[in-house]
């Protein structure tokens, strides 16, 4: 297989999200626009997170090496007129807003979606698991008019799920912040 010529290799073996994008984001600063940087990553998550991520701010996204266990991602730097800045979704529920409304007796529509490792280890009960990186395939177990609280390891993931289904037609999906990370309430586990 012919290899890449990359710029820069940036090491984030061992960080699970948000680190791999948010070291990213600082490495691209520092190249030029058209420069390649090889993002190298042992976070199953990082598939989605970095193809997400690159997609919403303009840089592209080359493709993905998988090579003993580690995701090696190939982003090219945009030239600066085509970069966009990285916008965040606006609807939004933190983990004591959605708790209280359990508590409440609400029936919530929460989506899951880490990878099913995360999920198995502690969810949100109830929840559903679609990880990012198939939900676009499955939207077809969604239903477009159902309100969806999106939930993920720090809300960085549920962000981009969230601006995917809204721009898919979803009516109303709520991110919530900061995630499985700091949630102290009951979870369910495998």
């Amino acid at each position: 297989m012919t290899e890449l010529y990359v710029n820069r290799t940036l090491d984030c073996k061992g960080l699970a999200c948000p680190l791999p994008v948010v070291r990213t984001k600082k490495a691209m600063e520092e190249l030029n626009a058209g420069e390649v940087l090889e993002v190298v990553a042992t976070d199953k998550g990082s598939v989605a997170d970095l193809k997400s991520w690159s997609g919403r701010t303009g840089h592209q996204y080359i493709g993905l090496k998988e090579e003993n266990g580690a995701f090696r991602h190939f982003i090219r730097k945009a030239e600066a007129s085509d970069t966009k800045e990285e916008m965040k979704h606006v609807n939004i529920a933190t983990n004591d807003e959605v708790h209280h409304k359990l508590t409440a007796g609400d029936k919530l529509h929460i989506l899951d979606v880490r990878e099913p490792a995360e999920y198995a280890f502690g969810r949100i009960p109830g929840a559903l698991s679609i990880p990012l990186g198939d939900l676009e395939e499955k939207l077809d177990q969604l239903d477009p008019n159902t309100e969806y609280y999106v939930v993920c390891r720090t809300g960085n993931r549920s962000d981009s799920a969230c601006q995917m289904l809204t721009v898919k037609g979803f009516r109303s999906v709520i991110n919530v912040i900061p995630g499985m990370s700091q949630w102290t309430y009951e979870i369910e586990k495998d």
